[in-house]
């Protein structure tokens, strides 16, 4: 399964059709479609016109982003999340779409942190897809959820076993989603204060936030969000020498069936 982000590259939805198009087993997500760049009905189309292209082989991931991309850059007024996800999730329900259905129902699911917005995406979604957020919070997320919906936390991970190294490029990485309120409130949720925000994150932190190590490692945090309750973990290979893309070997190696 493969998760496409959407901020300031490329337009995620015109890049699932091209790459189911061209594969046929791949499963394709939207991790995360931004709810302010289109109104409830095209999201609505999108869903089912890359449900059925793709042989029903596509998942509908939608969030409320951020108010400074939302207002400051998009220039659209930056609403309560949880009230604005709600209406734009019924609004979705209620559009017409004529064309031919996909062979079943995609699934959508809410980039969802906190209670609120979990009990949104077990209410009105299929399950929630967490971002930046470790083991313990798959398994705060799971007991909200309940046993039904589904639960797919993102593992930002790193091959890299010297622990220097591994921070620095670990901090560099997540530097600039610490400052964003919906991540610290999160954080401070589970357990974290100020100082664990200060100069790139405490050690605590970014080890809690960055699995770092070898594979078997790696697997090791994996196999402790699954534990924990996720039915899913959607791994984001940082480059050990800190470029910008994902670590094509280190996804190699942890493919199935490699181990």
């Amino acid at each position: 399964m493969l998760w496409l982000p959407e901020a300031v590259g490329r337009d995620p939805f015109a890049l699932v059709g091209f790459l189911s198009a061209n594969t046929s087993r791949l499963v394709f997500a939207t991790g995360i479609a931004n709810i302010y760049a289109r109104d409830p009905m095209t999201m609505h189309a999108l869903r089912m016109t890359l449900g059925e292209l793709t042989g029903g082989r596509f998942v509908l991931g939608i969030g409320v982003s951020h108010a400074h991309l939302v207002a400051g850059v998009r220039k659209h007024v930056y609403g309560k999340p949880v009230s604005t996800m709600r209406a734009y999730l019924e609004a979705m329900k209620g559009k017409p779409y004529l064309a031919p259905a996909p062979p079943s129902e995609p699934p959508v699911v809410l980039a969802a942190l906190r209670t609120r917005m979990l009990e949104l995406a077990k209410e009105l979604a299929h399950g929630a897809h967490p971002y930046l957020v470790p083991p313990e919070h798959t398994a705060r997320a799971r007991r909200i959820l309940g046993p039904g919906p589904w639960l797919a936390p993102e593992q930002m991970v790193l091959r890299e076993t010297d622990a220097s190294k591994a921070r620095a490029v670990a901090r560099n990485q997540i530097k600039v989603y610490l400052g964003l309120p919906n991540y610290q409130n999160n954080l401070r949720w589970l357990g974290y204060g100020d100082d664990d925000f200060q100069n790139g994150g405490s050690d605590r932190l970014v080890d809690a936030i960055v699995c770092w190590g070898d594979e078997k490692a790696i697997a090791s945090r994996v196999k402790a969000h699954l534990d924990a309750g996720a039915d899913h973990v959607c791994i984001q290979p940082f480059r050990p020498d800190g470029q910008p893309g994902p670590d094509l070997r280190l996804l190699e190696a942890l493919a199935p069936g490699r181990a």
